[in-house]
């Protein structure tokens, strides 16, 4: 893998993409991010040598470098998932690619149902800690303590500081984000009404089909690292209607204004 890496790595540093610091990844229906960013070099993900192509149909396929709050940037505009038939190594192959080309933090963002029925959709939610329910992990190869330590530490798997200055952006912005556990699943069919109530019991308050094995090898490769849900749906068991993807997106939309101040505010900080 080391090799694949390199050569990905050389392909885009050839393409200008230089010590970018901060590395963005941007979940369903979050794109409007990169009107703020001062776009330098793009590139489309099915001309990155060994990079994984976005099939799902709201999921852009570039990969963004440029300067955001007055940081350098990389951007993966769309973002790779299980029930797309990638590995998990696929899926998080453009982490490793991001912290040898130079960042030292890794931000995320996704679209989640709210467990939490205390949290309406629309809202946003700060991710605090996970719950891995995708079957594996994607440290589980061999050769893996050849990129970084084999028994990663996840007792604190997101950044205390970054999450703590996301808080006082969103209260001096009046942005109503929570905080609370985020379970990631395999997908890509939705949770029938028994699995919501396992998941409730388990102490998730979000529940989506990313971000974690992101963060996992994030935390192998010792990047900072913050997450930030859009709750899009509201998953009550003993009231649960049948889920429009549409709807979905409308709502990831409606709330991204406010993801983006975070992201914005926040990057100015680091």
């Amino acid at each position: 893998m080391i090799k694949i890496i390199e050569e990905t790595v050389d392909y885009l540093k050839d393409k200008g993409f230089d010590s970018p610091e901060i590395g963005i990844i941007l979940g369903t229906g979050l794109g409007q991010l990169i009107n703020d960013v001062e776009i330098i070099k793009e590139v489309s993900y099915n001309h990155i040598p060994n990079f994984p192509t976005a099939t799902v149909e709201f999921h852009k396929g570039k990969l963004i470098y440029g300067n955001m709050a007055g940081k350098k940037v990389i951007v993966m505009q769309g973002r790779f998932h299980l029930y797309e038939g990638y590995s998990l190594q696929d899926v998080t192959y453009p982490v490793r690619i991001m912290e040898k080309l130079g960042i030292h933090t890794l931000l995320v963002s996704n679209a989640s149902g709210a467990i939490n029925l205390n949290f309406k959709k629309g809202e946003l939610m700060l991710i605090e800690d996970h719950i891995n329910l995708q079957g594996s992990s994607p440290l589980a190869f061999k050769g893996v303590e050849q990129l970084g330590e084999r028994f990663t530490d996840m007792s604190e798997p997101y950044d205390k500081t970054i999450n703590d200055t996301f808080k006082n952006i969103a209260k001096t912005n009046n942005i109503t984000l929570h905080g609370g556990v985020y379970a990631s699943v395999v997908g890509p069919q939705l949770e029938t009404r028994a699995e919501y109530r396992m998941l409730k019991i388990m102490g998730a308050d979000a529940v989506g089909m990313s971000t974690v094995p992101e963060i996992i090898v994030a935390n192998h490769l010792k990047l900072k690292v913050a997450a930030v849900s859009v709750l899009t749906d509201e998953c009550n068991p003993d009231n649960l209607v049948p889920v429009d993807i549409a709807e979905i997106i409308a709502m990831a939309g409606k709330a991204e204004p406010d993801m983006v101040i975070l992201f914005k505010e926040l990057i100015k900080t680091l």
